[in-house]
């Protein structure tokens, strides 16, 4: 990946505007790199590569994006065709789960009421 080519597309941030920001900024942590025009809150493809920036300033040298423009471009779509954004599947099972668990706690609750009026 070149300086010039876009890491966080949904914002159009580049990789030169990424590592200058970390290393002008020192975030003290990786999600800090958002500050830098909001890259990585969009879709969430370009959060791993922010991760090796980040990493990279981290240890003092350049990060290694082994990829090209055209195949990151490539792979972003792919990922976005596939429905993978930023917390969709996650979030999605972590509220089916609770709405179970909510159920599953109103059940046992009514089951005991019942077992008081029964035996009350």
């Amino acid at each position: 990946m070149e300086p010039d080519d876009l890491l966080c597309y949904c914002f159009h941030v580049t990789h030169r505007k990424v590592m200058n920001f970390a290393r002008i900024h020192r975030p003290e942590v990786p999600s800090q790199l958002s500050e830098c025009g909001g890259a990585g809150t969009g879709c969430g493809w370009c959060v791993p590569f922010l991760r090796q920036c980040f990493d990279a300033v981290q240890q003092e040298s350049s990060p290694e994006i082994q990829i090209s423009a055209e195949e990151y471009a490539a792979r972003r779509a792919a990922y976005l065709q596939d429905g993978r954004t930023r917390g969709s599947s996650d979030s999605d099972e972590m509220d089916s789960d609770s709405d179970e668990m909510d159920s599953d706690e109103m059940d046992s609750d009514e089951m005991d009421s019942d077992e008081m009026d029964s035996n009350g």
